[in-house]
């Protein structure tokens, strides 16, 4: 004897079914924001000179503390504040990279964006003999044009071949880079090196501003347009026939590339951040796309890899970039070793 469904009891259930994903985002967006903060914090009061939180307040208040002061507000808090920035607008582009494109290799530091970024800025730096505003425009051109050619070599509608054909423009990208390190003086090596590996130790309050201001321009955009993604992740057939035009994700690839290569302007190519946030964040949210989980993911991985490679590797201050690039190859062969067990599990 079957039991008829009140249409009330399937809208009810249907609804409740909708919201289980919106309170398991919700969940994870505080759960990683406190993860943020609290690194943050550990980056800022803890290490080789640790601060307390009473003077920490007093500080940023206005009083000065001799020598306190100086490495909170010049050194510990502009690593800080600028890890994390960056680390978003990182995390964010490799997920729409990654969502879009419906390959987890189709990264900005995967598919040539970054190194491109990298390769005009060093190219700056050693041919032009630019240095400050100007080998990070020279930078965001660089991570355009890279993306510019990529998209031309690769065609329309081949994921796999934009793969390919962005490997291809980041190996004769590192030739460039190599080309022109190889010709630096020894004053332009040292900042040559901050283009290839990633760094924060040349942070400052000029430099966040002028990032906080084109990220507070640049993601509310690419939210509004990430709406598509949804759609994009069922296939191109299915997308066409839903209505979802091929600009409107071009535009949003477009703005990805923005938001890698503006993270290159401020503190070079970080290695696998991009790689790895969205991948990392789709698993903490049930396989699901989430770009501010990725944000977050990402600007955790940057300040919590900024304070091992300042304070916890032997007392010297290494760039953040080699500290992502030893760990984030082994986690993510360890995310794909767990997402085949899990798979065979089921």
């Amino acid at each position: 004897m079957s039991t008829a469904v009140e249409p009330e009891d399937a809208v009810a259930t249907v609804r409740a079914a909708a919201a289980v994903p919106v309170r398991r985002r919700r969940r994870l967006a505080v759960g990683l924001a406190v993860v943020v903060v609290a690194l943050m914090v550990v980056r800022v009061l803890l290490g080789g000179f640790t601060v307390t939180v009473p003077d920490f307040f007093r500080i940023v208040s206005g009083t000065t503390i001799p020598g306190a002061s100086f490495i909170v507000m010049e050194v510990k808090l502009p690593r800080a504040v600028l890890g994390a920035l960056v680390g978003v607008a990182f995390g964010v582009a490799g997920a729409v990279f990654q969502a879009t494109l419906r390959n987890p290799l189709a990264s900005p530091d995967v598919i040539g964006v970054s190194v491109g970024a990298s390769a005009a800025a060093v190219a700056a730096i050693v041919g032009l003999g630019l240095d400050d505003w100007g080998v990070s425009v020279a930078a965001v051109v660089g991570a355009l044009g890279a993306a510019g050619l990529v998209r031309f070599v690769a065609g329309d509608h081949a994921t796999h071949r934009l793969v390919l054909a962005g490997i291809g423009v980041q190996a004769a990208m590192l030739s460039v880079i190599h080309y022109f390190f190889t010709r630096a003086d020894e004053w332009d090596a040292q900042l040559v090196l901050r283009w290839i590996t990633g760094s924060l130790n040349q942070a400052d309050w000029s430099t966040i501003g002028v990032l906080l201001v084109v990220l507070a321009l640049l993601l509310p955009v690419t939210a509004l347009m990430a709406r598509a993604m949804r759609v994009v992740e069922l296939g191109d057939d299915l997308a066409l026939s839903l209505g979802e035009r091929p600009a409107r994700l071009v535009g949003l690839l477009a703005l990805a590339t923005l938001l890698a290569a503006v993270g290159v302007a401020a503190a070079g190519p970080v290695a696998f951040v991009a790689f790895l946030s969205g991948p990392i964040a789709r698993r903490l949210n049930g396989g699901r796309t989430t770009l501010l989980g990725a944000a977050l993911v990402g600007a955790a991985v940057v300040v919590g890899a900024d304070f091992a490679a300042a304070e916890l590797l032997g007392g010297t201050n290494f760039p953040v970039g080699v500290v992502t690039g030893v760990l984030g190859a082994p986690f993510l062969l360890w995310l794909v070793a767990t997402g085949r067990t899990r798979r065979r599990s089921a």
